[in-house]
């Protein structure tokens, strides 16, 4: 009787971050027809990080990380912060939002694989049927698309590149012990840790001609940090903690999201394609899931 509300509980947290993490692309977008890319992204760390150690700091006097967290958070940052959404934002310049939705379905096999041969985690019979089923369920959704997307290849290359480190980074921060350190700890000072990283870059390349601070500039960011680096990360983080294969199927539902936010927004069309493959990600999603609980996981 207790599997079914865990079960309830990361069904639920599992869709929120799939259609939260994939508007980033759309926010993005609006965001770097105002700002340089490697601005947009600093700007968006400094003020995710700065709301989230606050909170975590100052309202719930949490601890601060102690010893080798302080390395562990420097390296998981540089992945999953500065490598990863730094190289992401340069892409979305030549790339269109469509396909940087995309591309994340490409981390759960990213995940797969750097798991099982480099970790001997054991890729279970479902988990494997699960990973086919949702690729071909992302193929068919986007079939439509690839007739129609303007890709630049060196935007492509350094999109798959980007997707490759947030692989890499998802099974570092799994297989580390973070002990009792909270998730928004985490996340708050991981996000910091990788916007200073960036910072040199960023002043290095900055324009001041090429930036207006102004009401599309400032709500793409809050998007950014709030729902995306915030909420979304936060969740993701707990999925992780859960079974990091598990945790990466939910990437494939990205794209799914991300094109029913380009129909809603942007009046793109709802193909019959995009109805299967909807169905068969999230058949896949079910033929993965055999709940075993793992530890008592804490958000706050």
């Amino acid at each position: 009787m207790k599997k079914k509300p865990e079960f309830v509980k990361w069904i639920f947290a599992g869709i929120l971050f799939a259609a939260l993490w994939p508007s980033a692309s759309t926010a993005t977008k609006i965001g770097l027809t105002v700002a340089q890319p490697l601005v947009i992204a600093v700007v968006r760390f400094a003020l995710a990080s700065v709301i989230m150690l606050l909170i975590a700091h100052l309202i719930k006097g949490q601890r601060l990380p102690q010893g080798k967290e302080w390395k562990q958070l420097a390296v998981y940052a540089l992945l999953n912060i500065t490598i990863y959404l730094g190289c992401y934002v340069v892409a979305m310049q030549t790339v269109t939002a469509g396909i940087g939705a995309l591309a994340i379905a490409t981390n759960p096999v990213f995940i797969s694989f750097i798991s099982v041969f480099f970790f001997n985690k054991k890729l279970t019979w479902n988990v494997a049927v699960a990973i086919f089923v949702c690729t071909a369920g992302v193929i068919v959704a986007a079939w439509p698309l690839f007739s129609e997307a303007v890709v630049d290849l060196r935007g492509l290359l350094i999109l798959l590149f980007s997707m490759l480190s947030y692989s890499v980074g998802a099974v570092y921060f799994a297989e580390k012990n973070w002990g009792n350190l909270s998730l928004v700890v985490i996340n708050g000072w991981q996000t910091l840790l990788g916007g200073l990283f960036l910072l040199p870059f960023t002043l290095f390349f900055y324009h001041s001609n090429k930036n207006a601070f102004n009401f599309t500039f400032w709500a793409s960011v809050s998007w950014l940090a709030i729902p995306v680096s915030i909420i979304a990360v936060l969740i993701w983080l707990w999925l992780l903690k859960i079974d990091s294969i598990k945790a990466g199927l939910w990437l494939f539902l990205c794209p799914i999201f991300g094109f029913l936010f380009a129909a809603i927004m942007l009046h793109d069309k709802i193909s019959f394609y995009t109805v299967v493959g909807v169905m068969m990600v999230l058949a896949g999603l079910l033929i993965s899931h055999s709940f075993k609980r793992k530890e008592v996981i804490i958000l706050d």
